[in-house]
C-alpha cells in the first residue's frame, strides 16, 4: 500500500466514525420526534375537543337559564347554536380515542347529553308536544336540569383529565427518551472521538516515524558523518526516498573522500603560493583578529604566528591609521578610497627603514556578509630609493640647465632686438621659434626645481591665518582682464561665516591660480568659473568649477602625475603645474581631486586645516 492510500484509509476510518456518530444522533431526534408528534396529534386534539364540549355545554346551559328567566327565544337560539359545537367536538372526541378506559367515558358522556337533551324537549315542548311538560321555574332548573348538566359536565371533566394524565405520562416518556438520546450520543461520540484520536496517533506515529529517521541522518550528515544508512521497511514512497537517501549518502562518501583529497591539495598550493609571494600578506576576521599571516608577512611584521595565536590588528601594526582603515572595511564592506601617496607606511626591518605600500581588500561578495579583511603590504624602498635620485637628477639637472638657458635666452633677445631687421623671412621664425622654445624650457627647469624642492622636503612654508575671501578677492584681480577679455562669468561665493585657514599666502594663492588658469584654458566665451568654499570638520574645502569641455575618466586619476596633458598638442605647457599644486597641499596637510564629465564640465576641490584658534 502506498502512502496516498494510507493517508485515505486513516481520514476514511475517522468519516467512518463521525457518520456512526451523525446516524445515532439522527435515530435518537427520530424517536424523540416520533413521540412529540404522538402528543400533539392524538391527546392534544382530544383534549382540545374535550374543551369544545365543555365550553358548548355551558353556553347551552346559559341558554336554558336565559329561557327560565324570560328570554325564551335568545335562550332557545343559544341552546341550538351550540348544541351543534357539542356533538361536533363530540364526534371528534370519539375519532381520537387512544386511552384504555376512553370509549367507555365517551359512551357516558354521550347517554347522559342525550337524557339533558330530552330535558330541554320536556322543559320547552317541542318536537309535537302542545305544553311544556315542566313549568320554567329556577326550581325545575335546579331540580331537573341542573343535575343532568352536572353530571355531563363532570364525565367531560373526567375524559379530559384522562387525555391529559396519558399526555403529562407520554411527555415524561419523551423527556426519558431526550435523555437517554443524549447520553448515549454523548456516549457514542466520546467512544468515536477516542478511537479516532488512538488512531490518528497511532497512524502519525507510523508515518513521522520514518521522517525523524530522515531527520536524524540528514543532521549526522551535516556534522560530517556519511556513512549513515537508513532501513528500507516499506514498499510506499517513503521506502523509496529511503532507498534514494541511500544512494545519495553512498555518493556523499564517495564525493568526500575526493574533495577532502582535493582540498588538501589545494590547500597545498595555496600555502605554497602565498609562501613564494614576496609581499606581505596578513588576514583579519570582522572582529580585528588575525587568521593568516604568510611568511612575508612575519618577517616584515617580525613575529611568529601560528594558529593557536590570537593577535589583534593593534599589537601587530604600529601605524593606528591602517587599523582604522580595516575597521572602516569591515564597517562598510568596501575599502575607502584613499590615494596611493597615502598609503605608504614605514617599518624597521634588518636593521634599516624599509618603505611598503598597503592596501586593504574585503573578502566576500557585496551582497553577502563579510567574512573578513585581506592586507597586502608590498616593499617599495627600492622604488623610493629611484624616486630619490630622480628627484636629486633632476634637480642637480635644472641647476644646471637654468644659466646656459639664460645666456642663451638673453642672446636670443639681443638677436630680436637688434638684428632681427637685417634677416630674412626664413631665419627670422627660426629665431622667433627658439626664442619660444628657450623661455618655455627656463619655464619647465623653474617647475622641475619647484617641484624638486617640494618632494624633497626642502620648501619652506610660512603659516599664518588667512580668510578665504582674501584668496577669492586676489584670483578676482589677477584674472580680471582675461575673464573680461573671453567674456567668461566669475562667480564667487559669499565666504564671511567661514573661519580662516592655516597656510602659506604665496603657496596656496599659486595653487588657487593654477586651478583657475586651467579652467580659463578650457572654457569658451559666455561660460562660467565659480569659486566656493565650505568647512568640513577640521578643514576648508576650496573649489575650483567650471562648464568647460570636462576631462575624459582615464585622465582623472593621471593628471596629477608630472608631465601629463589632457590636450597633448597644446604648446606652452609642462604638464607640471597640477602635480605641483598637489605637492603645495600635500605640504599643508591636505588633499587634492578633481569631478568630471565630458563635456559638462569640471570641479577642482583641494583642503586647508582651519587656522586654530
Amino acid at each position: 500500500m502506498n502512502l496516498k492510500k494510507k493517508i485515505l484509509v486513516g481520514y476514511g476510518v475517522a468519516l467512518t466514525l463521525m457518520g456512526l456518530v451523525v446516524t445515532w444522533a439522527i435515530l435518537n431526534l427520530w424517536s424523540l420526534g416520533q413521540t412529540t408528534d404522538a402528543i400533539l396529534h392524538d391527546y392534544y386534539r382530544s383534549i382540545l375537543a374535550v374543551e369544545n364540549m365543555q365550553d358548548a355545554l355551558a353556553r347551552q346551559d346559559s341558554g336554558m337559564l336565559l329561557m327560565f328567566l324570560g328570554d325564551f327565544d335568545k335562550g332557545i337560539a343559544q341552546y341550538r347554536d351550540n348544541e351543534m359545537l357539542f356533538l361536533e367536538g363530540l364526534a371528534r372526541a370519539k375519532k381520537s380515542i387512544t386511552v384504555l378506559g376512553e370509549s367507555e367515558v365517551v359512551r357516558d358522556i354521550e347517554k347522559m347529553y342525550s337524557d339533558y337533551r330530552n330535558k330541554f324537549i320536556l322543559i320547552t315542548g317541542v318536537q309535537g308536544q302542545k305544553k311544556p311538560s315542566y313549568t320554567l321555574t329556577l326550581e325545575t332548573y335546579n331540580n331537573i336540569i341542573f343535575p343532568v348538566f352536572s353530571q355531563v359536565r363532570a364525565t367531560c371533566m373526567k375524559l379530559r383529565n384522562m387525555n391529559e394524565q396519558t399526555m403529562y405520562t407520554v411527555s415524561e416518556k419523551a423527556g426519558k427518551i431526550s435523555r437517554r438520546a443524549i447520553w448515549s450520543t454523548l456516549f457514542v461520540a466520546s467512544t468515536a472521538s477516542i478511537l479516532a484520536l488512538i488512531f490518528s496517533l497511532v497512524f502519525a506515529e507510523k508515518l513521522v516515524l520514518p521522517l525523524r529517521r530522515f531527520v536524524d541522518a540528514a543532521q549526522k550528515i551535516t556534522t560530517g558523518e556519511y556513512s549513515v544508512q537508513l532501513s528500507v521497511e516499506t514498499a510506499d514512497e517513503l521506502g523509496q526516498l529511503a532507498v534514494e537517501f541511500n544512494r545519495m549518502t553512498a555518493q556523499l562518501r564517495q564525493y568526500h573522500v575526493m574533495n577532502v583529497h582535493r582540498i588538501i591539495a589545494e590547500k597545498n598550493k595555496a600555502d605554497a603560493i602565498l609562501a613564494s609571494i614576496e609581499d606581505g600578506m596578513v588576514v583579519f576576521d570582522t572582529e580585528h583578529r588575525v587568521t593568516g599571516i604568510n611568511p612575508a608577512g612575519r618577517r616584515i611584521l617580525n613575529i611568529d604566528f601560528s594558529e593557536n595565536d590570537v593577535l589583534s590588528c593593534e599589537q601587530i601594526l604600529p601605524e593606528q591609521d591602517i587599523c582604522a582603515i580595516i575597521t572602516e572595511t569591515i564597517t562598510s564592506g568596501r575599502p575607502p578610497d584613499i590615494p596611493e601617496d597615502l598609503r605608504i607606511t614605514t617599518f624597521q626591518l634588518e636593521g634599516s627603514t624599509r618603505h611598503f605600500l598597503f592596501s586593504v581588500t574585503a573578502i566576500g561578495q557585496s551582497d553577502q556578509k563579510l567574512s573578513g579583511v585581506v592586507l597586502l603590504l608590498k616593499d617599495i624602498t627600492q622604488l623610493r630609493e629611484v624616486e630619490r635620485l630622480k628627484n636629486e637628477f633632476v634637480m642637480a639637472a635644472s641647476h644646471e640647465l637654468r644659466t646656459p638657458l639664460t645666456s642663451l635666452g638673453m642672446g636670443i633677445d639681443l638677436l630680436l632686438e637688434h638684428a632681427v631687421q637685417f634677416l630674412p623671412d626664413k631665419e627670422r621664425e627660426l629665431l622667433e621659434a627658439a626664442h619660444d622654445e628657450v623661455h618655455r624650457m627656463k619655464a619647465m627647469v623653474h617647475d622641475l626645481l619647484d617641484l624638486s624642492k617640494i618632494e624633497a622636503g626642502r620648501i619652506d612654508l610660512e603659516f599664518e591665518s588667512i580668510p578665504v575671501g582674501a584668496l577669492f578677492e586676489h584670483a578676482r584681480h589677477t584674472f580680471k582682464g582675461q575673464v573680461s577679455m573671453k567674456h567668461i562669468r566669475l562667480y564667487i561665493e559669499d565666504t564671511e561665516d567661514l573661519p580662516s585657514v592655516q597656510a602659506d599666502a604665496n603657496k596656496i594663492v599659486w595653487v588657487l591660480s593654477n586651478l583657475v588658469s586651467n579652467a580659463l584654458r578650457y572654457v569658451d566665451q559666455g561660460s562660467y568659473i565659480r569659486l566656493s568654499a565650505k568647512r568640513v570638520g577640521d578643514e576648508i574645502h576650496i573649489s575650483v568649477a567650471d562648464d568647460g569641455i570636462g576631462i575624459p575618466p582615464e585622465y582623472q586619476t593621471r593628471i596629477f602625475q608630472k608631465f601629463v596633458q589632457v590636450n597633448k598638442h597644446e604648446s606652452g605647457r609642462t604638464g607640471l603645474g597640477l602635480a605641483i599644486s598637489k605637492e603645495i597641499v600635500r605640504a599643508h596637510g591636505g588633499t587634492i581631486w578633481v569631478e568630471s564629465s565630458p563635456g559638462k564640465g569640471s570641479t577642482f576641490t583641494f583642503t586647508v586645516p582651519i587656522y586654530p584658534c
